[in-house]
């Protein structure tokens, strides 16, 4: 960020929007080795479909910017996540911060007994197109739903394969 403007235009895309997603994942993994495994930015590219994420400013950490860009044929959705808290080995927020896609997103590893940890990936988007995109989301949801919770089950999977981080 570099000035006012770019603060407050971070604070309006940080407030919750009304598109809310959740999926969940058990992984039979230490919560430290699957929160570096969840903020291993450039690899979330081996487990979320038609995506390529990279670490576009900083070092990965709290205050650096992320895009992932998913791409199917010639339709592109780029996203921009600035990494606003991390609390390692059990959280991280970010606050997607494009120009499509807004709102704050948090990852929660808890751990469990026996070196088992949940996994929650939470996000609250603004709706794009107003009304309409008000009245489309409950069409949308399901499928947003579903990918997400996919792509976490192939996450742990990778991470208790030993292949991720």
């Amino acid at each position: 960020m570099t000035g006012p403007q770019d603060a407050d235009d971070l604070r309006e895309a940080a407030q919750p929007g009304a598109g809310e997603v959740t999926a969940t994942v058990i992984v039979n993994a230490p919560a430290e080795r699957v929160f570096a495994a969840l903020t291993a930015w450039e690899r979330q590219s081996d487990w979320i479909p038609f995506t390529t994420v990279r670490v576009v400013e900083g070092d990965g950490g709290e205050g650096s910017l992320v895009e992932a860009v998913t791409a199917l044929g010639p339709a592109a959705l780029r996203d921009e996540m600035r990494v606003v808290r991390v609390d390692a080995p059990y959280e991280v927020g970010v606050v997607h911060c494009g120009r499509l896609l807004r709102g704050p997103g948090v990852l929660r590893c808890t751990p469990m007994d026996r070196d088992r940890t949940q996994v929650v990936w939470h996000e609250w988007f603004h709706l794009p197109g107003g009304s309409a995109g008000r009245v489309a989301w409950p069409l949308l949801w399901p499928g947003s739903k579903f990918s997400l919770t996919q792509a976490l089950k192939k996450f742990g999977r990778l991470v208790e394969q030993g292949r991720l981080p």
